[in-house]
This record gives structure tokens, C-alpha cells and sequence, in this order.
């Protein structure tokens, strides 16, 4: 299995924890990382700052092919108008298939000789890295996750309504697992962590066990 990368893919709904647990993860193996997320963040975010609210799938895919990575970046890549826009943009086929490559390759040939990567998203044990050393799927309940969101936002001093932040979880969730392409949904080999009631130390800490007990049998 000599320079075989070791793949994590972490999968899940919004604000369950993927993304601080992957960067964490990441850090401490020596892995390369990627928000999968932000791909789809930064194609609705492009959508936005053209003026189109409501693109059809041509026009949602010719941007995606035109990414500019460097709008990964932009602090407007986690308003929930974003968020919300991605989750559309993410259930056409279309423009999956334009960055489906793009993370194919990024767990082919880590960047800068990295041994392995961790991905995070929505499909990335079941469509993407199917073969992936080890597949987590993080959740949490929509009431903590949401939670989560305003105060992530409250501390970046921006307005969070919980109501409103609340619908729009339970919509992206119902869009992200209703999708008729690449669906949200645990792969059948993958480690289910509910996170409602876990802080991150402690999700980081079996995440961590998981992969050393994977690489050593691996070995």
C-alpha cells in the first residue's frame, strides 16, 4: 500500500461539526484538507455576486467550471444566503459532475506530497472516495446545530435569527437527502458520531483512535 494516500471522508448535514473536526484531523496527521463544501459555497456565491438568485442548471454549471478558488476565501461564503444557495446548487447533476473531478483528484495526489486527505462534504464516502481508508458521518440535532450557527455567526458580530436560521437547516437538510444525485446519506461501512451532546475535544478524540487503529491495521 506503499504511496496509496490514506483517505478520511467525513460526511454529514450542515453545522454538525465536519469542518472543525476534518481541519483538526487534518493537522494532526500531516493530511491534506478539503471543504468540499466550499466548492458548492464558493459556484453560489459567484451566482450571487452576478445578480442570479435563481440559476438553472446551465448557468449554474458554466460557473462552476469557471470557479474562481480564490472565493473560497470570501467571508460571504458562510452567510446562510450562500449556504442556502449552495444546497440548490448542489442537487443538479450537472454541477457535481463539473466538481466531482476536481475532488477526485485532490484524493488522488494530495497536495504538496501529502501521505494522505481529508475530505469533508456531503457524498464523499459514497460517491466520491467510496474507498476511502475510513468514512465518519458526523450529525446532530437540527435544534444544536442550529444553535451552533447563530453563535458562529454572533461571533463574527452578525445578526443570527434562530427561527429563521432553524427553517433553513430543516430545508437544506430535506433538499441535501432528497436530491435524486449523490443524495446525503451515511455510506454503509461509515462511523455514525452524533455530536449533539459532544464537545469537540471529545469528537476529536475517537475520530483520531479510528484512523491510527486504520492505518496500523492497514500496515
Amino acid at each position: 500500500m506503499t504511496g496509496v494516500p490514506f483517505i478520511v471522508a467525513i460526511d454529514g448535514p450542515a453545522a454538525a461539526g465536519k469542518g472543525t473536526l476534518a481541519r483538526r484531523l487534518a493537522d494532526a496527521f500531516g493530511f491534506a484538507y478539503l471543504d468540499t463544501g466550499a466548492l458548492y459555497r464558493g459556484v453560489a456565491l459567484s451566482l450571487i455576486r452576478a445578480g442570479n438568485t435563481d440559476p438553472t442548471e446551465s448557468e449554474a454549471t458554466k460557473a462552476a467550471l469557471r470557479l474562481d478558488l480564490a472565493l473560497l476565501k470570501h467571508p460571504d461564503l458562510r452567510l446562510e444566503a450562500t449556504g442556502g444557495m449552495a444546497s440548490r446548487v448542489a442537487a443538479m447533476p450537472a454541477v457535481r459532475a463539473a466538481l466531482d473531478a476536481l475532488q477526485r483528484r485532490f484524493a488522488e495526489i494530495p497536495p504538496n506530497g501529502a501521505a494522505g486527505a481529508v475530505i469533508d462534504g456531503r457524498d464523499i464516502g459514497t460517491v466520491i472516495c467510496p474507498k476511502a481508508q475510513v468514512k465518519l458521518f458526523l450529525t446532530a440535532s437540527v435544534a444544536a446545530r442550529a444553535a451552533r450557527r447563530v453563535k458562529e455567526l454572533q461571533d463574527k458580530g452578525l445578526a443570527a435569527d434562530l427561527g429563521a436560521i432553524t427553517a433553513e437547516i430543516e430545508a437544506r437538510d430535506a433538499r441535501d437527502a432528497g436530491r435524486a444525485t449523490a443524495p446525503l446519506k451515511a455510506a454503509d461501512d461509515a462511523h455514525l458520531l452524533d455530536t449533539s451532546d459532544l464537545g469537540i475535544e471529545e469528537v476529536f478524540a475517537t475520530a483520531k483512535s479510528m484512523i491510527e487503529k486504520a492505518r496500523q491495521t492497514r500496515t
